[in-house]
């Protein structure tokens, strides 16, 4: 299925509703999206175990609403139709122009593999119901919920290095961790036992089945901005649950594009960057939640330094688990191997990035052989350091990053600058930064 055949006959993405309901102590949350003529999107979220009176479910249109929104990326890109119309609620010219970027920024990736000029005039229109019609999508405050605890810090866990080291920092400061799981896999669990930081906050979001029939059918698929459905969740989340801060685990090395294309830089990780962090804080204190705060704890620094913390924990190093490919169904089509492959850009990264401070025996041992060893991944180490005008579309460090990681491992060199290296955009409140701060030294 060409794009220009697509919208041709799916000229209009429609977010027509969604509804939720407390069952049991479960939130069940539905959205309903239409692309006419012929098809029908149903997903579904669920977050478990809400303490919360049937009489303040009203407040939560707004959140509820912005999270059918944050769906519809996930769904539009079958078709990339031109036109979004949100009957769903209304918003303003401002949300308009903020979700058209959103959308234009967190899926260049999309474009660029399915060789789409978004860059072209009238290439994507967003229209809404007109403002001022009375949907109960008052300005949301958190007060018609629970009140927010600044003791509670709400910290998303995903299978990676990152958020092990932000659960064992945050722990050694004392603070009182709330961690957030969605479709929790193996690897997640175990983190979280061997961290020891109390019951965690589960979702569960189902893609429905129609979208991977699409894609088996050869519908336009690719990368969508996942990190930013989770600050969407997440501050739902933390507002059902009374939770003030959000901290993510989203570092400094994400601000780096990987390739040019029509005169733009595509980011892979667009949706991690501090650009996106600072678009989105002022977008939820405006319109979601004003005293909410969602920041990155590990914003200031690069991948590699956080690898050098990581390092530390020995005991995360048969639990973590971050190549993508160990997670990939294929559309349904296979089995997940849930394993690191030894193969992707990803895994030849975290081996670099944790050579250096985990020792050889150990960084093999996590990956079950050596992959500095024989030429099968010299195209990518080629990738990885700059050599070719491409960085790998995956979650890894910067170019001057592999390079150092790479120099350390061969032992041309034995200290870096950016081993040293403080970012000073972010938005840790002090008590976060002050802990980072003295992680870095000790590290």
């Amino acid at each position: 299925m060409t794009f220009n055949a697509l919208k041709k006959r799916y000229p209009r993405f429609i977010y027509q509703g969604y509804a939720y309901k407390l069952a049991g102590r479960d939130l069940k949350i539905s959205f309903a999206f239409v692309v006419p003529p012929d098809i029908s999107f149903h997903p579904t979220v669920v977050i478990k175990n809400v303490s919360l009176p049937k009489q303040s479910l009203g407040t939560l249109d707004n959140l509820v609403f912005h999270l059918g929104l944050m769906e519809i990326p996930s769904y539009w890109k079958a078709t990339c139709s031109p036109e979004i119309i949100i009957e769903a609620g209304s918003l303003n010219e401002e949300q308009v122009a903020w979700w058209k970027d959103l959308i234009l920024k967190g899926m260049g990736e999309y474009f660029f593999q399915n060789k789409i000029n978004f860059t072209q005039k009238n290439f994507l229109k967003i229209s809404s119901l007109k403002p001022g019609l009375k949907l109960g999508l008052a300005k949301f405050n958190i007060s018609n919920l629970a009140k927010p605890s600044s003791a509670h810090t709400l910290v998303p866990v995903g299978g990676g290095k990152d958020a092990a080291v932000t659960l064992e920092l945050l722990k050694e400061g004392n603070l009182d961790i709330v961690p957030f799981l969605l479709n929790p896999k193996p690897e997640q669990m175990k983190i979280l036992s061997l961290a020891k930081v109390g019951k965690p906050i589960v979702v569960e979001r189902t893609i429905d089945p129609k979208l991977l029939e699409l894609n088996r059918k050869g519908y336009l698929n690719g990368h969508t901005p996942f990190s930013a459905y989770l600050a969407f969740l997440t501050v739902l989340t933390a507002a059902l649950f009374g939770h003030k801060y959000i901290a993510l685990s989203n570092e400094r090395s994400s601000n780096e594009g990987n390739v040019k294309y029509l005169g733009k830089t595509i980011n892979h990780q667009y949706s991690k960057s501090f650009e996106f962090e600072k678009k989105f804080r002022e977008y939820s204190k405006k319109y979601l939640a004003s005293n909410i705060e969602y920041f990155s704890f590990l914003r200031p620094l690069y991948e590699l330094q956080i690898a050098k913390i990581f390092a530390k924990y020995s005991k995360y190093f048969g639990a973590f688990l971050s190549c993508n490919e160990a997670r990939k169904t294929k559309s349904g089509t296979q089995k997940q191997v849930e394993k690191w492959c030894g193969k992707c850009p990803k895994c030849l990264f975290v081996f670099l990035a944790l050579y250096p401070f985990a020792g050889k025996k150990q960084t093999v041992a996590i990956f079950k052989k050596d992959l500095l060893r024989g030429k099968k991944l010299k195209p990518l180490l080629d990738e990885l350091t700059g050599k070719k005008k491409f960085k790998p579309f995956e979650c890894v460090g910067t170019i001057e990053e592999s390079k150092a990681a790479l120099a350390l491992a061969l032992g041309k060199i034995h200290d870096h600058k950016v081993l040293h290296a403080w970012n000073s955009q972010h938005f840790l409140p002090l008590v976060f930064e002050k802990l980072l701060k003295k992680s870095l030294r000790q590290s």
